[in-house]
């Protein structure tokens, strides 16, 4: 049976989540079984919140070496202490036309903060594409503080100066320390 090409080039894709007790986190197990199915890592995170650490993992091959990792996967899975998900999925579309922006907020820290924010993103249509956020106690005055940073990707044809402007009076009337600036890499 002949296959087609797609499927035999290397863009076939596999997305792998897992959770851990932070000790015993799976990292180089699933380094070595992608490897070892011979697929390639092409982007991961990794990520201690609390007591657990959660892996993100795309796994890159051809069909038949993702099916062989999904067989290892399944062997991994029966793991009373990991939980892990894995579906295919497909390339990213390239949406060369959005911006890639970095905003920070810096707050003293209470319920919502995220919610508005997000919120004022989703309403122009803005995608979030990495957020970060977490609770901390300043050191100098021991308040509990909010801090996030989102990389957002901003289409080409909104104002960006309008944009900001109005991403900044949001957060002056909330009483948050923000930024919006270009991503330089």
């Amino acid at each position: 049976m002949n296959r087609p090409s797609a499927r035999a080039g290397t863009d076939n894709q596999l997305l792998i989540h897992t959770l851990t007790p932070a000790p015993r986190t799976p990292l180089l197990t699933l380094t070595k079984r992608i490897a070892d199915a011979g697929c390639s890592l092409s982007d991961a995170r990794v990520s201690t919140i609390g007591n657990d650490t959660s892996l993100l993992m795309l796994a890159t091959g051809a069909w038949d070496a993702i099916a062989k990792l999904e067989t290892a996967l399944a062997k991994l899975g029966r793991d009373e202490e990991l939980r892990l998900s894995h579906y295919r999925t497909g390339p990213r579309e390239q949406t060369g036309t959005l911006l890639p922006y970095l905003v920070e907020v810096v707050a003293a820290d209470r319920p919502g903060i995220l919610v508005k924010v997000v919120e004022f993103f989703s309403r122009h249509d803005i995608r979030v594409e990495q957020l970060s956020s977490m609770r901390y106690q300043a050191m100098q005055t021991g308040a509990q503080m909010f801090q996030a940073q989102i990389t957002i990707g901003i289409p080409s044809q909104i104002h960006l100066a309008t944009l900001r402007d109005d991403f900044l009076e949001l957060c002056d009337g909330l009483n948050l320390d923000a930024i919006m600036d270009p991503v330089k890499f």
